[in-house]
């Protein structure tokens, strides 16, 4: 059935995530196929996946061996529980995800998204601060413009309105860092800006001063702003936070969700950045979005307090039904082995200066009024309609659907997030089409 067909009482009943549902089942935008860099319309026009999905389908979609490892895994074992049981793909994942980390980043928690696994590593946190004594660290610091999910926890300690202002005080004792990024000295930056990182500093020590460092477990920061417009932090600025925590006995929390398994043309922004955070979260690229799968990376350290401070039984009262799913373990072990066989991170290495270039060549462009980019991110800020926010931005997504790409917006910024595998042509192509949609709205 054709997009112009489908009846909206046949949409209604699916209440749609992060969407506004009136307006979308009015003039649906429907995909029933994808094959490596494209989705195909119910109308089966051909649509360029600007976005890896939603930043998750990092080696395209329906790759052979992703979808051969979950057709064998179906036929063999659908379902295995995890608590008190295991099978044998899930710990080979946990090696295979915890080798890609620096340090004593090895053990790995699993969940089914990155809402939870941020959710697994505030707890983990706190619980861990209880476990060594130290029950008064229960505050946690995020981030203006931060985002962690939607979860109570994930929603509590990000930092953009919408998704917090109608859900009640949330959890308390949380603070919030401002955003490391001002267009003012910041804007129209390639990769990391220079801009003083003291100022932040200043910041973080202030709040652990007011609060007391012995009430404060953790701080948790997504490497760059990604879901909020592709906002990145200046050089330092990751360095300095995790010197500053570390000083203070304050776990850092690292939310890799975007940035793990590639988009920076490496592992992992840890990775990237030089630095040991204590707990990591991903999810997404884990296993090329083909499964619902997140995870918790914890240093040894936080895994052995909750080992070694437990007599007997379980350790930690947390878990979900799909954890380690068979399904999704398998699809990760797949993905896992690709990124490594098709040299999927030096890919990323060698191109992005490609992509910096391309993204920013749409300097000048109508409405345009800043860019941004890390690896294979590039971000937009597009000048708001009197009165609309949003607005334009929406228009011009949707313009470059109709031109036959997907990219996405939130609020007035513009997100392009390249399959990691696309090449210089179809970079050209997401550019190309966003630039039409650019001049195609008033």
């Amino acid at each position: 059935m054709s997009e112009t067909t489908f009846k909206n009482d046949d949409l209604a009943a699916f209440w749609m995530p992060f969407t506004p549902n009136r307006a979308f089942k009015q003039n649906p935008r429907l995909f029933h196929r994808a094959e490596k860099f494209h989705f195909y319309t119910t109308d089966n026009r051909r649509v360029l996946d600007g976005f890896s999905g939603l930043w998750c389908v990092n080696l395209g979609h329906g790759h052979p061996k992703v979808v051969e490892a979950i057709r064998d895994q179906a036929s063999t074992m659908d379902y295995c529980p995890a608590f008190g049981f295991g099978h044998p793909g899930s710990y080979k994942l946990a090696n295979m995800v915890a080798d890609q980390f620096p340090g004593d980043l090895n053990h790995v928690f699993f969940t089914n998204s990155g809402s939870e696994a941020v959710d697994t590593a505030l707890k983990m946190a706190i619980a861990y601060h209880r476990m060594r004594g130290e029950g008064t660290r229960m505050r946690l610091i995020g981030r203006v413009q931060g985002y962690h999910g939607v979860g109570f926890g994930g929603i509590s300690v990000g930092g953009m309105v919408n998704n917090r202002k109608f859900f009640g005080s949330l959890l308390p004792g949380v603070d919030h860092l401002s955003l490391p990024y001002n267009p003012e000295t910041h804007g129209y930056s390639r990769g990391l800006s220079d801009a003083d990182v003291a100022h932040y500093r200043k910041e973080l020590e202030t709040i652990i001063t007011l609060h007391d460092a012995s009430t404060i477990a953790a701080v948790i920061v997504e490497p760059f702003a990604g879901s909020a417009g592709v906002f990145v932090p200046p050089k330092g600025y990751m360095q300095m936070l995790r010197e500053v925590t570390a000083k203070h006995g304050i776990l850092l929390i690292t939310d890799e969700v975007i940035t793990g398994f590639g988009r920076l043309g490496a592992p992992n922004a840890a990775t990237w950045f030089g630095i040991e955070p204590d707990l990591v979260t991903m999810a997404k690229a884990i296993n090329n979005a083909a499964v619902p799968m997140g995870a918790v990376a914890a240093q040894k350290k936080i895994y052995d307090t909750f080992i070694e401070g437990t007599k007997a039984g379980v350790e930690f009262f947390h878990g979900y039904t799909y954890s380690a799913h068979p399904l999704a373990v398998a699809a990760g072990i797949a993905a896992q082995e690709v990124f490594r066989e098709e040299g999927v991170y030096q890919h990323v290495a060698d191109i992005a200066p490609y992509f910096e270039d391309a993204v920013h060549s749409l300097k000048g462009e109508p409405h345009v009024t800043d860019i941004r980019n890390l690896g294979l991110a590039g971000g937009l800020t597009i000048a708001v309609r009197d009165g609309m926010p949003g607005a334009r931005a929406a228009e011009i997504v949707q313009k470059a659907y109709e031109f036959g790409a997907v990219i996405r917006n939130n609020g007035d910024t513009l997100a392009l997030a390249p399959i990691l595998t696309m090449g210089r042509g179809e970079i050209d192509e997401i550019i190309d089409i966003t630039r039409k949609a650019i001049r195609a709205v008033a």
